[in-house]
């Protein structure tokens, strides 16, 4: 975008002058005493303390409540690859959302590198000084492996949100599909448009939450995904777990008779195809801005639908998700993110609008304040019930 673009008048850019985040004090500094006891000399006890016993850091420093929300600026929103600078507004957008929904404090780092191995030294390096890293618009399959390796290494939570975020709340909205049209996850024919961060996420959240992987059908911009193919990596790791029947060709093909779409790829999809489905179908197409499928096309030959957007029903929004899932993991002093905790999220989003389901609120809005404390619940829970709570 250049410099012509830029309208000061445009209610955008008037809300980013000067960004959208700043740090705040918690404590008084208006006397001698204050200055005295949150900095020198009383702060050297609280180092020395911590220097003596590291654990101390939960509780005496803001490690307890602070992640850090960390971009290559490689994968960001639908703009692509666009650098560390100009992906600055999002992370400070997932700052605030941090803070907004669960009382999380974040920290935006934009690194200037694209290597993983630069990623991982420079994330591990920082991490003392967070309890979290919410990995955030990495490029795959980069961010395969820098989320592995750090998941590895750090003893604290690591997310990348746009697999795992995505996923869960997947999940929670097909349960509810599922539940409204009386079917039963297992029994469902699921196609999955898509094998980047998100659409491997999804995979793997689905069959965790009770799809059967041989139900399966995952599609690349090359077809479908099976042993047909060679492939490496994450794409032959699908390839031996899911389309069990060997099924061949592309995204109307794996759309025959399937129960389920779930879009996260950007590619668009023949309104024929959609119609190949299964009666009393399900479309979640996550594509932002523009669907995989209009919705109001998906609607004439589905039961429910579902996008990314917020100007219609069933938006599947990350916001669901993370500010819940890092509030219990900081809370249960987690050392890592499970996939019992993943699911456990999906089932505390599903739950909350249980009890009133249509086919146009199958999830509940992002601005639900009874989300994030319901996630944070069962996920801190969930942590603790897998052996990876620290308190």
């Amino acid at each position: 975008m250049s410099s012509s673009t830029v309208d000061p008048a445009d209610p955008v850019f008037r809300l980013h002058v000067g960004g959208k985040m700043a740090v705040a004090s918690t404590v008084p500094l208006t006397s001698r005493e204050d200055l005295s006891l949150a900095y020198t000399p009383g702060v050297a006890r609280v180092c020395e303390a911590i220097a003596a016993d590291p654990a101390l850091a939960d509780d005496y420093t803001w490690v307890s409540h602070t992640v850090a929300v960390v971009t290559d600026g490689s994968a960001v929103l639908g703009l692509g690859n666009i650098g560390p600078r100009a992906a600055l507004p999002v992370m400070e957008g997932k700052a605030v959302l941090f803070k907004q929904f669960a009382g999380v404090d974040a920290v935006p780092i934009c690194l200037d590198t694209q290597d993983v191995d630069e990623i991982v030294a420079t994330v591990k390096a920082l991490a003392p000084s967070f309890g979290g890293i919410n990995l955030e618009d990495i490029s795959a399959p980069r961010c395969f492996e820098v989320e592995r390796r750090l998941d590895e290494e750090l003893p604290i939570p690591v997310f990348h949100d746009d697999q795992h975020g995505t996923a869960i709340v997947v999940l929670a909205a097909l349960r509810n599909a599922a539940t409204l049209l009386n079917r039963k996850l297992g029994d469902l024919r699921v196609a999955v448009s898509g094998a980047g961060a998100a659409g491997v996420a999804v995979t793997k959240m689905l069959v965790a939450g009770g799809v059967n992987p041989d139900q399966v059908v995952v599609c690349d911009s090359k077809g479908i995904i099976g042993r047909h193919r060679e492939l490496t990596g994450t794409k032959a790791e699908l390839a031996a777990t899911t389309n069990a029947e060997g099924r061949q060709g592309d995204i109307t093909e794996a759309l025959r008779g399937a129960d389920v779409l779930v879009g996260v790829s950007g590619g668009q999809i023949p309104e024929a195809a959609i119609a190949g489905m299964a009666p009393g179908g399900i479309v979640f197409a996550l594509a932002n801005p523009t669907p995989e499928v209009h919705p109001e096309v998906a609607a004439r030959h589905v039961a429910v639908v579902a996008t990314g957007r917020s100007d219609y029903p069933n938006q599947i929004n990350n916001v669901l998700a993370f500010p819940g899932v890092f509030r219990g993991a900081l809370d249960a002093r987690a050392t890592r993110i499970t996939e019992g905790m993943k699911v456990a999220a999906a089932d505390a989003i599903a739950g909350v609008v249980a009890q009133a389901l249509t086919p146009e609120a199958i999830v509940p809005s992002p601005l639900d304040p009874r989300v994030a404390p319901a996630v944070a619940d069962a996920v801190a829970e969930a942590a603790r019930r897998d052996g990876v709570a620290r308190r």
